[in-house]
Order: C-alpha cells, then structure tokens, then sequence
C-alpha cells in the first residue's frame, strides 16, 4: 500500500496496547463497532454478551458494570437502563401484554404507578392498588401476570413480607417484581426471598455522587432476561460508558459508606422519636416501624433514608419553615450521594388511608459529620 496521508493515520482507528495493565476501569466508548470480516457480521447474536455489535447494545465498560451488579445481587443477568424509572418500565413494557394485569402497592413510588396509568390508557394493560401489608387480601384475576413490590416504601417505609407475597403471586402464575433501591443489592437477598425481577436505581448508593441516572434489571432466569433484553434493544434504553465508569468506580466502596450511613441515620431517627414536636419516625430499623419484624428477619441492614411525620396540629407552613432553616439538610430529590436532603411529601394526596395525620418530611442522611447534623437540627427545630 502507498503512503497513508497523516489525516487518513489520523481517522483510523490504533491497535489496542495489550501490555498496558491498570487498575482503574477503562472507558471504552462505541456507537459504531467494527466486525473482523463479513463473516463475523453475518453471524453475530445480539444477545451473546461475548459479542459487540452496536454501541447501544454495550461496550466492555457496560457490560463489566453488568456483571458486577448481577454479582452483587447474586443474580445471573443483567440489564443496564437510562435511569430508575426507565428500569420499572421496561420492566412492564417487556413482560406485559394487552391484556394482562399488574397490582401495585398503595405505597409504591409514586411514579411506578404514573407507569402503570400510562399503559392501561395507551396499551390496554389493567392495573390496580393493592395493600403490601396484608398479601391475603390481593385480589388476583386469571389475567394478573405481575405482582409489583417495594420494600421498604420509599415514603412511608413499610417493609412488606416478600416471601408471602411471592408465593402467593407464584400460586397464581405471577411474576415478583421488586423495587429494592434502598437495600442497595447489599442487605435484602432479593431472589433467595422468592422474586423473579430486581429493579435498582443507580443514581443512588451505587453512584454515590449525585451526578449520575442511571437504572438496573437483575434476574436469575435467561428467559426472562432474553425478553427483558429485546425489549431495551427495541426501545433504544442505551446507557453512556462514561457513566457506567462513575458506577464502577463506586462500587468498591458501596458497602463502607452504606453502613456508615445507616450507623448514623439510625442515631438521628432515635433522637427524632424524642422531639416533642414529632408523632412518629418510620424508620425501619426502630421498633414501632410497620413492618420492623419482618425487616430483622429479611435484611442485614438499613439505608440511611427515613421519613418523620410531625404532630397534627403544626401546620405545614411550620413544617416548611423548619425545612427552610435547615443549613446542611438540602431541599431535592433523589438520594444516595454524600449530602443530606429533607424533603416535603404531601402523602394524604395519593395515599387516602394513611393513617398518620401530620406532615411528613423524608430525610436522607448523607456522609456529614453526625454531631454537626445533629447542630443544625437542633436550631431549626426552635423555628417550630
């Protein structure tokens, strides 16, 4: 061959160094990936995770990501999405049909539902509420095909009894999907306990940075994974590998900052329940939490992520004002990074039989100094 010109060295893609050796994780971006001859191409599998075919389809950075996850959760597969709640519903848009049903827990994240509503209104998928807290009381039709959980919930934080539920989705030929965000794949053996499916939003413990969206399918059986693979090949749910680096580099410090947070968050929603001011802290781990046996029995430890509801007769413009004084505590959404949040929740607009009557603020404990956590609680409480 002549002599290239340096523009054409340039464009081409170099060889790959093969005696460089790191221990960070490599960035291994793609939209177009390159076959070795037209063979290749012909035979190539989308769902061979041993191949690459299309960037959207994963790159070795995605795909190292997905191994971990399933590991962390003992798995077997693994799906990276777009963000939380693109995993919840690709979870429904890949294994429900029009026809189908799917129950939702009354406290179920807000959005999950918003899914739900969508596809009954645009695909004919039925759906209905039911109470995670008495499983005998679920009513399943011929047609149920998905029994959705949370647990805890991500506002009230009731921890439902998943191994009952499960069986009695399985005795009706359901599928156990499960939204297991606060346990972080780390402390609820989501499959040993009988689910089938176990949704994660990354964007929180496992990105631990607040700068990152990011959502996760993990499950035992390929079937399930094949269908759930199809389904986010066709929809085009693709993730950056830049992002998926951030994860990687997290994880190895996921467990260490998960139970830090949960040592001083339990500390924090002890010292609430002693605050005249406050009627009840729905914190899993304490006593009178709904659901707190079932917790000790099914979990290994508790995310730093915890609601309080405060005393009927303050007013929320009190409440708000409290929040509003708070120096550390940050008004947002999401949760998982290294700041502390506190947030208003206006829970008697979509949950009618809750059956606490005050305001209710969620609080996220993140990686602060808890003596100066404590500080600042303290002084906003005196607006109150």
């Amino acid at each position: 061959m002549t002599k290239k010109s340096p523009w054409t060295e340039l464009v081409q893609p170099e060889q790959r160094e093969e005696t460089f050796n790191t221990l960070a994780n490599s960035v291994e971006r793609a939209s177009t990936v390159v076959f070795k001859d037209v063979k290749s191409l012909r035979q190539r599998d989308w769902r061979d995770k041993s191949q690459y075919t299309y960037g959207l389809l994963g790159t070795p950075t995605t795909r190292k990501l997905e191994r971990k996850l399933a590991l962390m959760e003992e798995g077997k597969h693994c799906v990276l999405t777009s963000s939380g709640l693109s995993a919840i519903s690709l979870t429904m848009l890949a294994l429900l049909k029009h026809g189908d049903r799917v129950l939702i827990p009354d406290n179920a994240y807000e959005p999950a539902a918003e899914v739900a509503r969508l596809m009954a209104n645009n695909f004919g998928i039925e759906w209905a509420y039911y109470d995670p807290m008495h499983p005998e009381t679920i009513d399943f039709t011929p047609n149920t095909r998905m029994l959705w959980t949370e647990t805890p919930g991500s506002l009230t934080m009731e921890v439902v009894d998943l191994p009952a539920l499960a069986a009695i989705a399985h005795r009706h030929d359901a599928l156990v999907a499960v939204d297991a965000t606060w346990g972080a794949g780390i402390v609820m053996p989501v499959f040993d306990l009988g689910a089938d499916i176990s949704i994660q939003a990354l964007t929180k413990y496992q990105s631990g940075g607040s700068d990152v969206l990011m959502g996760s399918i993990v499950v035992r059986d390929e079937r399930l994974h094949n269908r759930l693979l199809e389904a986010n090949t066709c929809l085009g749910f693709g993730v950056s590998p830049e992002d998926c680096s951030l994860v990687l580099r997290s994880l190895p410090h996921l467990r260490l900052r998960y139970e830090a947070q949960d040592k001083v968050a339990r500390d924090i929603a002890a010292w609430f329940r002693q605050q005249a001011v406050v009627a009840n802290v729905l914190h899993p781990a304490l006593p009178d939490s709904p659901g707190h046996d079932i917790w000790k029995r099914d979990f290994s430890g508790a995310a730093s992520l915890f609601s309080v509801v405060f005393q009927p007769e303050i007013s929320q413009q009190r409440v708000d004002a409290f929040i509003d004084a708070l120096k550390l505590f940050h008004v947002g959404f999401s949760w998982g990074g290294s700041v502390s949040l506190a947030l208003p929740f206006e829970i008697g607009r979509t949950r009618k039989d809750f059956p606490y009557k005050g305001s209710l603020v969620r609080f996220y404990i993140g990686l602060e100094e808890p003596h100066d956590l404590l500080t600042d609680l303290r002084q906003a409480l005196e607006i109150l």
